[in-house]
């Protein structure tokens, strides 16, 4: 099965401290999430983004967070703002070239 990429993007209303703490107790069960092989959090203080770029084993994962309780707090939470949720199917042969880690990680 293919794997998928979902990036999570979103404006918010705090310092990047509150937006971390706020976050903080929603790592674990992110990572207990069916079908997630791993999760990158970005931010970007100074524009106030943040987001995260997600690897699922297969599109109905992804597509299963993307519908879940999550992703439903995200979009209805009052600090967050301009939610953007993408999925994406990957160029296999071309990532072996640029080194991407996605085969490394889904093996260890």
């Amino acid at each position: 099965m293919p794997k998928q990429i979902l990036q999570i993007n979103f404006n918010y209303n705090a310092s990047k401290a509150e937006l971390e703490n706020a976050f903080a107790p929603f790592a674990a069960p992110i990572s207990n999430v069916p079908g997630l092989v791993w999760k990158i959090w970005l931010v970007n203080d100074a524009k106030k983004e943040s987001g995260g770029i997600y690897l699922f084993e297969d599109e109905a994962s992804a597509q299963n967070y993307v519908t879940g309780e999550i992703v439903s707090g995200l979009k209805t939470h009052p600090a967050l703002s301009n939610l953007s949720l993408k999925q994406f199917g990957m160029f296999e042969e071309l990532q072996k070239v640029t080194r991407a880690p996605v085969e490394l990680m889904i093996s260890a």
